[in-house]
């Protein structure tokens, strides 16, 4: 444990057991998530793969697909599915991504729908993370969260979505998705 007992931080994380399920620690609580289902996982390739052919691809930036310790503050450190970070953001370790990406996509399930919604919405809103998707793959649509002024500002999409954090070109089909 930690020295402040009432706030878990990375080297508490690190001790979590490797036990197949996701923790993560959201301002010092420990959270837990089963594996994700096959759906989701198909969900979670088919936009990474257009992701990386636009993004990675051509020399932009990284994308990385869970399991990746994102830590944005010292008691934040979640496993988003998906994680985007541009050349110019030099946050990138050999353990881990330590700082705020410009952007990340979390796809719901059942066990994750409240804390997608609720505390990792609100983490990724304070710590200025430029662009929040949340995929719902049961509804096929993605909200789209982006950053403006500190706050969110929200818009769904069902056939198609373009990045607005990262360039005007950078869009995923989602007609490829579903």
């Amino acid at each position: 444990m930690s020295i402040d007992a009432t706030k878990l931080t990375y080297s508490d994380y690190c001790l979590f057991p490797d036990d197949g399920q996701r923790h993560e620690v959201i301002e010092g609580e420990h959270y837990v998530n089963p594996a994700p289902s096959p759906y989701h996982q198909d969900v979670s390739r088919l936009i990474q793969y257009q992701l990386i052919t636009q993004i990675e691809l051509p020399g932009h930036g990284k994308v990385f697909n869970a399991p990746i310790d994102l830590q944005l503050t010292p008691s934040d450190i979640v496993q988003p599915d998906l994680v985007v970070v541009m050349n110019d953001r030099r946050i990138i370790t050999p353990t881990k991504i330590k700082g705020v990406p410009n952007l990340v996509v979390e796809i719901l399930s059942p066990s994750s729908d409240a804390n997608d919604r609720g505390v990792k919405f609100s983490l990724y809103e304070k710590t200025g993370v430029d662009e929040y998707w949340i995929v719902n793959p049961v509804e096929h649509e993605v909200e789209q969260h982006v950053l403006d002024g500190g706050k969110y500002k929200m818009t769904r999409h069902q056939r198609s979505i373009i990045c607005r954090c990262i360039q005007p070109t950078t869009h995923v089909d989602l007609t490829k998705v579903w």
